[in-house]
């Protein structure tokens, strides 16, 4: 998000250094003075220093400002990049062998993308017995799946069986 400056009537100080729309100082002035050489021009006053005294304003089309600096933020993909989904994939006590496999498929899938991946082992009545079976369980998936992750929480037991968190390995 572009952040949003004073342009030309929304600027409150009476004195204001003024730059040039081609970089040239101009010194202090009065805003009145300034706002009409920026508007002869047919330019913006903008403010891009409020926090001095007297505050720095530049002469300058505002809106071509902000349309170059919202493409240089999509260009950079700054938003999309930082954030990063936490994927749950559920497995069985009792799941079977090419379900198993099609799970840490789509375990890779999820780490291809970036993703950080919670993976849970179920336990269920008679089975929350045999939970160290359980867990043998959980570390034999892991072992199937078959993109390189880093382990980032060991396996712990829940209340409902065995809960381990897993990401992209970084190289």
């Amino acid at each position: 998000m572009v952040k949003k400056l004073y342009t030309n009537n929304q600027i409150r100080a009476a004195q204001v250094q003024v730059i040039a729309d081609d970089g040239k100082q101009l010194g202090t002035m009065d805003i009145r003075e300034a706002l009409r050489l920026a508007k002869e021009q047919d330019l913006d006053l903008v403010e891009v220093g409020p926090n001095v005294q007297p505050p720095i304003t530049k002469i300058m089309d505002y809106g071509k400002y902000i349309y170059q600096k919202e493409r240089q933020e999509k260009k950079s993909g700054a938003a999309k990049n930082q954030r990063q989904e936490l994927k749950t994939v559920r497995v069985g006590f009792k799941t079977g062998i090419h379900d198993l496999q099609f799970k840490a498929n789509q375990v890779a899938e999820f780490l291809k993308e970036g993703n950080i991946v919670k993976v849970e082992l179920t336990l269920r009545g008679r089975e929350k017995g045999l939970a160290h079976i359980g867990r043998q369980k959980l570390e034999q998936f892991l072992a199937v799946i078959p993109q390189e992750f880093t382990v980032q929480d060991q396996p712990k037991r829940g209340p409902f069986g065995w809960i381990t968190t897993i990401a992209t390995k970084k190289k």
